[in-house]
């Protein structure tokens, strides 16, 4: 996934970040840091689609405080998560949903 197009602010003095961890988005290995959502490692790797309606209408990040359910993924096989109230964790192993899943 690692693209030229990374949307996380540039480290000076007044940035710090959690530690390092690595996720796994669409079997892609990327970088993330502790304290970040899912919502916020997949922007900064410019994922703006995170799911699809059933029509296949795209959606991603839409209110970014749960309560739109616009930016659902599957976590570690967990349908319909809602990426912006997940903090990411490393290891993580996120995709992109198409349409409505049931759960587990």
């Amino acid at each position: 996934m690692t693209n030229e197009f990374v949307a996380r602010l540039p480290l000076d003095e007044n940035i710090t970040r959690g530690a390092q961890i690595w996720v796994e988005i669409n079997g892609a290995r990327v970088q993330g840091f502790e304290g970040e959502s899912v919502a916020a490692i997949l922007m900064a790797e410019n994922l703006s689609a995170l799911r699809t309606t059933q029509n296949g209408e795209p959606r991603g990040v839409y209110c970014g405080m749960g309560v739109c359910f616009d930016c659902l993924v599957v976590v570690d096989d967990i349908p319909n998560t809602r990426a912006c109230m997940t903090w990411a964790t490393d290891g993580m192993k996120i995709s992109t949903q198409e349409g409505l899943k049931a759960s587990n």
